[in-house]
């Protein structure tokens, strides 16, 4: 057997390196070295404009690659550069101006409203890599990180861009400095290239080199740069600077802060930055979307804080990294066993402060990816008081931890990849827990981008205070991924003692998963829709150990676009009977839920439009028994002017005669029959003066039942089954009452390229009882009733690049 697998493999390799070229046009631009940069203002009349010749002849990419752009829609690019930086011009034609949407918004949003124009540079002509810096036509700016699957809009760069009109069309003039790109210490640059333009209210993007929709990402499709050379760049240190000030009332007390600390930003050569943070503060990050959670793993959220989000593809390769465990809530808690008599502890801290962390990363000439990340967070103790004597005494719940990564990414044939990757906590004392994790992840395309193999294989290690835990998972998926018609299948595996929860996230282990899937879909406009794409797959779940199957679960996916933006789609599934070994939470145990069926639905209408929406509707039903899923989402839409844009959303969810845990005395395991009930809604707005000043508002309420009224409970079989039980609630109620409010209130200001001034208000709602009968304007009576946390904070960010204090030192 173990020969057969080996063959196999070397088939599957032997199929993925078939070297055929992946022939495309490409094309090539000249930039040239200018003695006198040109003043960034949107209007190009600068002389070195007048003398640079012209790029155009741009293609058609989306909706489809058919069809010529008329003459009055062409687009025109010139490139420069100087020993600072490169610059661009845009000429961008269009002899209806007048009727260009132009929504203003903030920074890095640009996918609105608006027309915008696009820049992707790769130096390092790897077919993978980009930073592409965005400008929309009401003066917005973005930029973002690219690879071949994703899109990072949290990496920010200091560079300038403006626009500017005329009866002709409109004009974009970018500066980007060195010190916002990385690329080889050569005298030749080999750099490549593409631009874009979005026409949004003609549902149409151009690019500059041809991009083949059927074929491939369009990382891949650039064109080259020719002439950039013998740069001599300036040393790139930046400083970010800030300060923050903040008062809190809450219940009565009022309480004052003030804060301030540093992000560097440090050039180590043209291939390789080092960021750091110095007393970090992330007070105004926002906030957790929190939810009831009935469930036997954790919840957990989205990273808010900004250090985290820049510039970190290369430590999430193996995604093995999940940056919330860093200034998390500690890894140990005080039990009653901890407590001497008559001793009562306060409430541990859900969260550990941060006191400093770096990262060094980049890549050398033959792309090879390197970071380092590190990260310091503090020690720290929960008070115990004797009730009777009163004296106090620390415990420790967080020693001084210290997080570490390590990641190689060598990347090849301009579509293919394998990283190594090492993630290692370390925390001071004995008796807390360590732990090391290293993975294996590769990203392997044949020549002619028709077939993929992706994988990874990940070894972790629990150093605990009397044994260590090691552990394993692999994954490995081949898919086809040219053409209309595509399919693939994979494999998932981890044992029981895998463990990777110290610096990444994973939610279970011990599971042994197969899956295959097709799809068919469009590139072209066909009939009345832009494009349409129908999937379908089956699972199969099962066991590690013991080897048993869980589930079986087929299912369809469908999506369509319409040439008038109107979208709509449904899904839908079959799951067979689960065993969920999960829900006991009680090793060896499971509960047994019967077969089901559900679907969801959804529309979706065209934002050009002053008013649009999003409504979508599922519902879930068990054969086995009375449980049953419905679920309505609801999001309506209001531009009332380019600056003022007004965002609703509402969801409900019922869930009717569900079951689950609810308590185990580690012999016997207790289910209750609950009926759950939950209801979202959110506001968001945003009131735009200009691209560089807006007040934003955001509101969130959640409020969710569990109501075990029917006093229907059970006791878990050792098979699997329920048999009905008296259960005596009085010490453990499980009826719950959930409900949060939040809303957050911002004047944000952008009054220099990396500066930043952030006022806001904040306020927050929590209560959680046993109410659980109440009705959604009940429970919200009860939770006015609450304290309501006030917070209002200051941030002010500076931009302070060392070149020009030089420059003005010498002024």
């Amino acid at each position: 057997m173990n020969l057969q697998l080996r063959s196999n493999t070397c088939v599957l390799v032997l199929l993925f390196f078939i070297l055929h070229s992946f022939a495309q046009e490409r094309k090539e631009i000249n930039a040239q070295r200018i003695s006198n940069p040109p003043k960034i203002d949107g209007i190009l009349d600068d002389d070195v404009w007048k003398t640079i010749p012209a790029n155009g002849r741009f293609h058609m990419w989306r909706p489809g690659n058919e069809g010529e752009i008329p003459q009055n829609l062409q687009s025109e690019v010139k490139m420069a550069y100087d020993n600072k930086a490169v610059y661009f011009a845009a000429y961008l034609h269009d002899d209806q101006v007048n009727r260009m949407l132009k929504q203003f918004s903030q920074r890095d949003n640009v996918f609105v409203q608006a027309d915008f124009f696009s820049i992707g540079i790769n130096t390092y002509n790897d077919g993978i890599n980009e930073t592409r810096f965005f400008i929309t036509s009401a003066g917005t700016i973005g930029d973002a990180r690219a690879d071949q699957f994703d899109e990072d809009f949290s990496y920010n760069v200091v560079f300038e861009a403006k626009v500017s009109f005329d009866e002709k069309g409109w004009y974009a003039e970018f500066k980007i400095p060195y010190n916002a790109l990385r690329f080889p210490e050569v005298d030749v640059q080999d750099w490549s290239i593409n631009f874009y333009r979005r026409l949004q209210g003609r549902n149409q993007t151009h690019t500059w080199n041809f991009i083949d929709n059927k074929i491939g990402q369009q990382t891949q499709y650039n064109g080259l740069v020719k002439g950039v050379e013998n740069i001599d760049p300036p040393v790139r240190l930046t400083f970010f600077p800030f300060v923050q000030g903040l008062v809190s009332h809450f219940d009565g007390e009022t309480e004052t802060d003030f804060s301030a600390g540093m992000d560097v930003k440090y050039g180590l050569s043209d291939s390789f930055t080092l960021d750091a943070t110095l007393i970090p503060d992330f007070g105004q990050a926002s906030f957790d979307e929190v939810r009831l959670n009935l469930g036997p793993f954790e919840q957990t959220f989205g990273e808010n804080r900004q250090f985290f989000t820049e510039g970190t593809e290369l430590f999430n390769k193996g995604d093995i990294f999940f940056s919330r465990r860093v200034g998390g809530g500690p890894s140990s808690s005080i039990s009653d066993d901890d407590l001497n008599e008559n001793e009562v502890a306060e409430d541990a801290p859900s969260k550990i402060n941060l006191l400093n962390a770096l990262k060094i990363s980049g890549r050398t000439n033959g792309n090879l990816g390197i970071g380092f990340f590190n990260a310091i967070t503090e020690k720290t103790e929960v008070r115990i008081t004797d009730t009777i004597t009163g004296s106090v005494r620390n415990e420790v719940v967080e020693p001084l931890a210290n997080y570490n990564i390590f990641v190689l990414d060598q990347q090849f044939n301009n579509n293919s990849s394998i990283s190594l990757i090492n993630t290692n906590v370390t925390r001071n004392g004995s008796k807390f827990r360590d732990a090391n994790v290293t993975g294996l992840a590769w990203n392997l395309a044949n020549k002619t981008n028709s077939y993929r193999l992706t994988g990874r294989t990940i070894v972790s290690q629990v150093n605990l205070a009397d044994e260590n835990i090691g552990g394993f998972s692999s994954e490995l998926d081949f898919d086809r991924i040219k053409g209309r018609f595509r399919y693939g299948f994979g494999h998932d595996l981890a044992n029981k003692t895998y463990d990777v929860n110290d610096l990444g996230v994973n939610f279970r282990n011990n599971f042994n998963n197969f899956r295959v899937n097709a799809s068919y879909e469009i590139f072209e406009p066909q009939g009345i829709f832009n494009r349409y794409r129908i999937n379908v797959f089956a699972r199969h779940q099962r066991l590690y150990d013991p080897s048993v199957q869980t589930q079986n679960s087929i299912g369809l996916n469908s999506f369509f676009v319409t040439r008038e933006r109107f979208a709509f789609g449904a899904r839908g599934s079959y799951n067979s009977k689960n065993q969920d070994y999960f829900e006991p939470r009680v090793d060896g145990r499971f509960v047994t839920f019967s077969p089901s069926a559900g679907g969801r639905i959804f529309v979706s209408s065209d934002f050009r439009k002053k008013f649009a929406y999003d409504i979508s509707a599922g519902t879930r039903q068990w054969f086995g028994d009375s449980q049953k899923i419905y679920r309505v989402e609801i999001s309506p839409r209001y531009r009332f002017s380019d600056k003022l844009l007004l965002i609703w959303r509402s969801e409900y969810f019922n869930r009717p005669k569900n079951f689950g845990y609810i308590d185990d005395n580690d012999v016997d395991v207790f289910l209750g029959q609950r009926d759950i009930i939950s209801l979202e809604n959110s506001l968001s707005a945003s009131y735009n003066f200009d691209p560089f000043k807006a007040i934003n508002l955001r509101f969130r309420n959640f409020w969710s039942t569990a109501d075990y009224s029917d006093n229907v409970f059970f006791i878990l079989n050792e098979n699997g089954s329920r048999s009905r039980t008296n259960y005596d609630i009085s010490e453990n109620n499980p009826n719950t009452n959930f409900n949060i409010w939040n809303l957050d209130l911002s004047f944000n200001w952008r009054f220099a390229p990396g500066s930043e001034a952030t006022l806001l208000y904040r306020n927050q709602i929590f209560n959680d009882d046993e109410l659980s009968t109440l009705n959604y304007t009940q429970s919200l009576d009860n939770l006015f009733s609450q304290p309501i946390q006030h917070t209002l904070s200051l941030r002010v960010v500076y931009f302070l690049d060392v070149n020009n204090l030089k420059r003005s030192s010498k002024g």
